[in-house]
């Protein structure tokens, strides 16, 4: 959302993820929040790299609880795709250092187009990813959250390594799938210690890069299979993101059937998301069996409501907040 100072979210949160609860969402997934401070796509994300991060998310999280409701975070790294300005600045591109940017990581000194090139990661520096990870999942837990989802996805730096497009290693790191797959490996491992065996644990992936040479379908089943036996719990399916040339045919549920792969060529729960905007056409999804739970963004963000709405549409009885009942019924 890219509302946030220093990392710190405040009543903007609140109020924006308090509101999908109200509107009969069953678990609210916050943004991409950074484990590390260079790990922010721009110095307005939100982060959970410091103790003060937890006691500003736990206001949040408390909010949904209050109104009914599960919360999740998705603990990020942005890698090469880091410092740059947010969405409706007046620039582009990377932030420079004089302006609150700073030097990004990477598997490779691969800049994504138009921002700046990154360094590449030593081991020290990915020994430290690896402890972000694990003390931001501490963080949110102690801050009440009730799913911890690892983002994969989207271009960012656990997707950099898996990806040979943004991936040239040629140590225990590169090279074969299982090499690239190793970070994200790691992180689930560690993840996965600090929330024991109850909390749940969500990866998001995307399952293609949408360009020739770049991460597959029937990679992303395998890694997903090496993320169960890891201690993932679903695989959250996206796509894309990795690179500027990509070429994607969006149309309503274009993303659904990489969500039917990886739950084929796995053994493990996905969820399909994409341009999924109305009831019936979820609902088909999971009666399809082409998925066993569906995120929504866009829809959520249009209507605050869209679960009460969704509920009223396929005849479902859910509980509604008592002040909205007016409109359960007509």
């Amino acid at each position: 959302m890219y509302s946030v100072e220093g990392g710190v979210v405040e009543e903007w949160h609140r109020i924006h993820l308090g509101q999908f609860a109200s509107g009969g969402a069953g678990l609210i997934v916050a943004e991409a929040t950074a484990v590390l401070p260079e790990g922010r796509i721009s110095p307005r994300d939100a982060g959970l790299w410091d103790d003060i991060h937890a006691d500003a998310w736990r206001l949040v999280v408390n909010t949904i609880h209050d109104r009914g409701a599960l919360a999740g975070i998705q603990l990020a790294h942005a890698g090469r795709k880091a410092s740059t300005w947010w969405p409706w600045a007046e620039q582009r591109g990377s932030v420079a250092t004089a302006d609150g940017g700073w030097t990004t990581v990477a598997p490779s000194a691969i800049a994504f187009e138009g921002f700046e090139a990154p360094v590449a990661l030593d081991a020290s520096g990915i020994e430290r990813v690896v402890d972000g990870f694990r003390a931001a999942a501490r963080r949110a837990l102690d801050a009440g959250f009730d799913v911890l989802e690892v983002h994969g996805a989207h271009g960012y730096l656990l997707h950099q390594f898996l990806s040979p497009l943004s991936n040239h290693r040629t140590d225990a790191y590169g090279g074969s799938l299982e090499n690239r797959a190793r970070l994200l490996l790691r992180v689930v491992d560690a993840v996965r210690e600090v929330a024991g065996g109850a909390v749940p644990l969500f990866v998001r992936i995307s399952a293609t890069d949408h360009a020739e040479g770049g991460f597959t379908p029937d990679e992303a089943a395998t890694v997903s299979d090496w993320a169960l036996a890891h201690g993932a719990d679903l695989i959250d399916v996206s796509s894309g993101g990795l690179v500027a040339h990509q070429r994607i045919d969006v149309h309503p549920g274009y993303q659904v059937p990489l969500a039917e792969t990886v739950r084929r060529g796995g053994r493990i729960p996905v969820s399909a998301v994409g341009l999924i905007t109305a009831a019936e056409q979820a609902e088909q999804v999971i009666a399809d069996g082409a998925a066993d739970a569906i995120f929504a963004g866009r829809e959520w963000l249009r209507d605050p409501h869209f679960g009460l709405r969704a509920a009223h549409e396929l005849g479902d009885t859910v509980t509604w907040p008592p002040q909205y009942m007016r409109a359960r019924w007509r």
